[in-house]
């Protein structure tokens, strides 16, 4: 199982080359819903834009992946565990990855420093 990061989430969305490597696998994907949150902040402050998307609940409803509801006690004590980020949707979507010990895929070279390789997808 993968769990994606936001970036990865998007890229997927828009077809972005980083994501390719995600359409090779055939694993399951899932969204945390941390990132569809982060989406949304993204999409009401204009920093991002998607076609046809006009909410991150749109991406939620997307076939190619699940957003995955981990019971909420374990995701957050995990993401409790995570010193070395600031980044409140890192932090929680890394405790979400490690809870469910899924993989997580991204490209974000804080996060790849810090997880060992054997939990990571790098895009």
């Amino acid at each position: 199982m993968i769990l994606l990061d936001t970036n990865a989430l998007l890229w997927l969305e828009t077809g972005h080359a980083r994501a390719r490597p995600l359409t090779k696998l055939r694993t399951r994907l899932f969204v945390s819903p941390a990132s569809l949150l982060e989406v949304q902040f993204l999409l009401e402050l204009g920093r991002v834009r998607l076609r046809g998307i006009s909410s991150s609940s749109d991406l939620a409803e997307d076939d190619r992946w699940t957003v995955d509801e981990a019971p909420a006690r374990a995701w957050f004590e995990e993401a409790i565990a995570l010193p070395w980020t600031r980044d409140p949707f890192d932090r929680l979507i890394v405790g979400h990855a490690f809870a469910r010990e899924w993989k997580l895929a991204t490209a974000d070279a804080h996060l790849l420093e810090h997880i060992d390789k054997r939990k990571t997808i790098e895009l």
